[in-house]
């Protein structure tokens, strides 16, 4: 039975409990989409998507997060890869990533569109005829019951003759789990991609996968989650860092599109007890150069992971 979202703050120190367990398996591939628009209230203000998992589910149940999931095989294949508006060439060069093939790059790229329309029903694409966007949303919501039951993406894609916009979307960066995770027992390795909302869709969780979302600003998000009002995941609580200083989907846009996606490989350590992780910068990391802006390292206490310095430091990095 699906929970209430009147219960999202319940047990914070249940839900982030910490792991032990060292991963020997490789992270697994997956995309996630960071959804942003300008506030509708305040053309200064940037908000962003956050859906809310269903506390059953095997990774971070009852957190917010930003739509997303693993690859797919069915993800790289050259036949679904046709249908996107740019070689496959091209987008591994926009990920900056030497070692990966180009398949796998385009790939990343789709599990981005596919998930956002199965989790949330935004569709980053255009009939092919015409190449406008696709504003139906009763079309959209159709598709996303289709995944969910379990339709192929590339059939859907197929039927519709749909050209899948990349176009919108921008890495942002690239999120690696270490061998001991530290809130599950599984390991990852997120490309987040920055991306506007497109023009007359609204992102709807799908009550399935996700029981609950909000539209806050990265300083509400982050308020939010200090007042225990929010759980969320040290990816997300430093993501929504490095948005605070923008105003607008415009900025981080452009500044996506002229920096190479950080690399972030979080280094867990003990300390008096506590469980810290510490990210590049820090003098606990083996890497010295930042991969971002905020304190860079974060503790466990009082049942989730939190800066020493406070909130302060989280809305003033």
């Amino acid at each position: 039975m699906l929970i209430q979202a009147s219960d999202a703050c319940a047990g914070i120190a249940r839900l982030m409990q910490l792991n032990h367990e060292e991963v020997t398996s490789p992270p697994r591939a997956s995309a996630s989409v960071v959804l942003l628009r300008d506030a509708p209230s305040d053309p200064r203000g940037l908000e962003v998507f956050l859906l809310r998992r269903h506390t059953a589910s095997a990774v971070l149940g009852g957190a917010y997060v930003f739509p997303g999931g693993k690859l797919d095989a069915t993800d790289c294949a050259p036949s679904l890869h046709a249908h996107l508006d740019r070689a496959s060439h091209e987008l591994l060069q926009a990920l900056g990533e030497p070692d990966l093939d180009a398949p796998t790059a385009a790939g990343l790229y789709v599990a981005a569109v596919r998930e956002a329309l199965e989790e949330c029903g935004v569709l980053y694409a255009r009939a092919r005829d015409g190449q406008q966007p696709l504003h139906d949303a009763r079309q959209r919501q159709q598709w996303q019951q289709q995944l969910h039951a379990g339709q192929g993406f590339e059939q859907m894609v197929q039927e519709a003759a749909l050209a899948i916009d990349t176009e919108q979307l921008a890495p942002w960066s690239r999120w690696i789990t270490p061998r001991v995770p530290s809130i599950t027992n599984k390991r990852f390795d997120t490309r987040f991609f920055v991306a506007v909302l497109p023009a007359q869709q609204e992102p709807v969780h799908d009550n399935v996968e996700a029981v609950d979302s909000v539209w806050l600003t990265p300083r509400e998000a982050l308020t939010r989650y200090w007042q225990g009002e929010l759980v969320l995941a040290p990816p997300q609580i430093m993501t929504l860092v490095s948005l605070v200083p923008h105003r607008s989907a415009h900025s981080v846009l452009e500044l996506a599109k002229r920096q190479a996606p950080a690399l972030v490989e979080p280094q867990p350590f003990e300390e008096a007890g506590v469980r810290h992780i510490a990210y590049p910068g820090d003098p606990k990391h083996s890497r010295s150069e930042r991969a971002f802006i905020g304190p860079t390292r974060l503790q466990f206490k009082n049942g989730r992971f939190e800066p020493a310095g406070g909130l302060d430091v989280l809305l003033n990095p």
